[in-house]
């Protein structure tokens, strides 16, 4: 359990989900050729999903003095596991990741893309050690990486089957994918902006630079506010522009009731928050929205289909 604990195994089975939700909710119904049959697809979750562990090892590694202060009853490396097993395991994470990496970008015939898993790899070192305690710079990181584990889906089962006949279908797909990854990004960004706010005490005492430390929970807060309306307004002009026309009623109601509306709560409950806990409360919400979200793309395939 205290391994499970360390890799942040909820946060694993959350993009594990999301990358078979994608699959197999998506790609899977469409009339198209994809370049990994299904047990390298399988594959390709394991490595996205390994390289993300390693980065959650590498982060509670350094992070030791923050969560004694943030959240002591989490810690794990010092205390369940020793920080040079926790090391080894790192290693031996990020090791076979990029190496099943490698694998498929070999099936595939694209052997330069093994370089993805590398950086994706490098690129959470380097958050752990440096970047995170840069403002804004580490919060758009980590937002990045996970629309980045949405398009990867695309890259390796979209771009090699393209072919003179089925370009303009695959682009259109690729492009879906490219929104979700977009609509990942700008939540997942507020969230680790509001984890910023709760992790505020632990971060001042290791003397980072989150964006509340620089100018204030109120005025962060401010701020956060102001861009949880980007969201609200891009879905809205979504649901009105390609929901809409095409009376794709179940699929409107759905991102109204499960993604539109906690939006508009989580901006109403952000306005009066104050406390550890109530910051705490709305980075939950926003998980809760990020995976609806994502639920939608099934949703709305099967109103289309259900439509047709």
């Amino acid at each position: 359990m205290n391994f499970l604990k360390l890799i942040r195994y909820q946060n694993l089975l959350l993009l594990a989900f999301m990358q078979l939700l994608f699959r197999y909710g998506f790609l899977n119904l469409q009339n198209i050729p994809l370049a990994l049959n299904d047990w390298q697809y399988v594959l390709l979750i394991l490595s996205t999903v390994l390289i993300a562990a390693a980065g959650y090892v590498i982060n509670n590694i350094l992070d030791q003095e923050t969560d004694q202060i943030n959240k002591p009853k989490d810690c794990i490396v010092g205390k369940s596991i020793s920080e040079v097993a926790a090391y080894n395991i790192y290693i031996v994470l990020n090791s076979i990741g990029v190496a099943i990496g490698f694998y498929l970008a070999n099936i595939i015939g694209k052997p330069n893309f093994a370089s993805l898993f590398i950086v994706i790899a490098a690129t959470l070192y380097m958050y752990a050690t440096t970047l995170k305690k840069m403002a804004i710079i580490g919060n758009l990181i980590v937002a990045l990486l996970l629309s980045i584990s949405v398009l990867i889906i695309g890259i390796f089962n979209l771009y090699p089957a393209i072919t003179n006949n089925n370009q303009a279908v695959m682009g259109s797909l690729f492009s879906v994918l490219m929104d979700y990854a977009f609509y990942a990004f700008m939540i997942n960004f507020l969230r680790e902006l509001v984890k910023d706010m709760e992790d505020i005490n632990g971060d001042y005492n290791q003397g980072m630079n989150t964006l509340p430390i620089i100018l204030g929970i109120k005025r962060s807060k401010n701020i956060v506010l102001g861009l949880s309306f980007i969201p609200i307004i891009l879905i809205t002009i979504y649901i009105n522009t390609y929901l809409l026309p095409f009376r794709l009623y179940i699929a409107m109601a759905y991102s109204i009731v499960l993604i539109l509306a906690p939006l508009l709560l989580f901006s109403a409950k952000l306005a009066t928050a104050t406390t550890q806990k109530e910051f705490y409360s709305l980075s939950i919400l926003l998980k809760w929205i990020l995976l609806f979200g994502i639920f939608s793309i099934l949703v709305l395939n099967l109103n289309i289909k259900y439509n047709a």
